[in-house]
């Protein structure tokens, strides 16, 4: 099969390539593998729920999380059952909360047409919310050893390099070769191989133009290595400016309640429970003339969204009455009321009041 990779490697050296590297490869990911929860206890909703999980978040930072839900949710029925609040606060600071909402939406239909079980069919795990191409590979290959390629951002960096490719990763038809590839090598180990290629990128080969060569299994077969080309690939297009927003955010106290409101059920942060919100940049004085309360600066914050910035200016507004609204004490804060990372700061400003 020919690739169209935009290197100077010829025909004969990717096929070399392809058909040497599965074996050094797993030999080092046995051998060096991170301990992981989802990897020392694997069942298909493990691994589903942790790839939802990693989809934006570090490995480190998710952990923690996902075993707080697999604790309260150790099922597929449990989260097909599961209360929307619940959901919610389990997400609470990963982001991306469509992500949990995609979730249950799966485990339900999962209920209602496969038994309970997740399909084990590469082309039917696509079938549910929130399972892409990468997701069912996942899955698919880690779980029931189904012989399908895995490509995400590591793998298309290791790719890059390795292979000495100047395709644009941003670009669609990049994954789409890669993704060719990385079906042409698979071995039997498929779990572990796709496994392997992720665990590379992650910890050896990884990103910023400082990849850790003297340490790579596979530096041998490595096109880039010893080369400027090992910093400067892959080949990734600037994305777009984010857009940038200001907003002040008023947290509202009366007596030991704090005021809070839903957000829509749809865009973004969509059904989160937040603090009160102005467009804008308002003043100390605009907010005490706003409110009639008693204002105190909490500071500024910045949140960053996959296309907007969010710019805050937060302020403590103290008043006497609470007759309306939803007003929550900082233990309800704390358990009951899912409140995004894009307010930690106010947040915690009450907790260390």
């Amino acid at each position: 099969m020919k690739f169209e990779l935009q290197t100077t490697l010829s025909d004969a050296e990717v096929v070399f390539r392809i058909r040497q590297l599965p074996t050094p490869l797993l030999r080092w990911y046995h051998e060096n593998r991170r301990i992981l929860p989802w990897r020392e206890e694997v069942s298909p909703y493990r691994v589903w729920v942790s790839e939802i999980m990693l989809q934006q978040t570090r490995v480190r930072a998710a952990i923690p999380y996902y075993e707080r839900f697999l604790k309260e949710l150790p099922t597929i029925q449990d989260l097909a059952e599961a209360d929307d609040d619940l959901l919610k606060k389990l997400w609470e600071g990963l982001g991306y909360y469509s992500r949990v909402r995609n979730l249950k939406a799966a485990a339900v239909k999962v209920m209602e047409e496969f038994g309970g079980e997740l399909p084990a069919d590469y082309k039917r795990l696509q079938t549910l919310p929130g399972i892409g191409e990468y997701t069912a590979g996942a899955i698919g290959s880690i779980a029931f050893g189904l012989k399908v390629p895995v490509v995400d951002g590591n793998v298309l960096r290791v790719f890059s390099r390795i292979f000495a490719s100047h395709l644009d990763i941003m670009r669609p038809q990049s994954k789409t070769e890669f993704t060719r590839l990385a079906q042409e090598m698979l071995p039997e180990e498929t779990g572990d191989f796709n496994q392997s290629l992720m665990e590379l990128g992650a910890t050896v080969c990884v990103p910023n133009g400082a990849p850790l060569c003297e340490v790579c299994p596979v530096r041998d077969l490595c096109a880039a290595y010893g080369t400027p080309l090992a910093e400067t690939l892959p080949v990734k297009t600037e994305k777009a400016a984010r857009i940038k927003k200001e907003y002040t955010v008023l947290v509202y106290r009366c007596g030991d309640r704090y005021l809070v409101q839903k957000r829509p059920e749809s865009g973004l942060l969509a059904g989160m429970w937040e603090f009160v919100m102005k467009d804008g940049h308002l003043t100390e004085t605009q907010v005490e003339t706003l409110t009639g309360g008693v204002v105190t600066k909490l500071g500024k914050s910045k949140h960053i969204f996959t296309h907007v910035e969010w710019h805050m200016v937060g302020y403590l507004v103290c008043v006497d009455t609470a007759d309306q609204g939803v007003w929550a004490t900082t233990e309800e804060l704390r358990e009951t009321f899912a409140i995004p990372a894009a307010f930690r700061k106010y947040r915690d400003a009450i907790f260390t009041e």
